[in-house]
């Protein structure tokens, strides 16, 4: 067995683990807890290079120009002494 324990151990930390998070929880911390370890997994073997080509679902985002003209123009509100 791992860590030099029995069968018995493992037996009480399992009722421990039960009691603490309850029957409801379980299937999700073990959801939670196969999905760390696949992303781990994936993580560890993948080539550590960044993807910065852009999907063709992205667009640039336009600038556009702020209410009341352009920044160049003197707003109306804006008194030329």
């Amino acid at each position: 067995m791992p860590f030099g324990m029995g069968f018995g151990e493992l037996v009480l930390i399992l009722v421990i683990v039960l009691v603490v998070f309850g029957s409801t929880k379980l299937p999700q911390l073990g959801d939670g807890l196969g999905r760390a370890i696949k992303n781990f997994k994936r993580s560890v073997g993948a080539l550590n290079e960044i993807d910065v080509t852009p999907r063709p679902a992205d667009k640039p985002i336009e600038k556009t120009a702020a209410p009341g003209g352009s920044p160049s123009e003197p707003s109306p509100k804006q008194s030329s002494k």
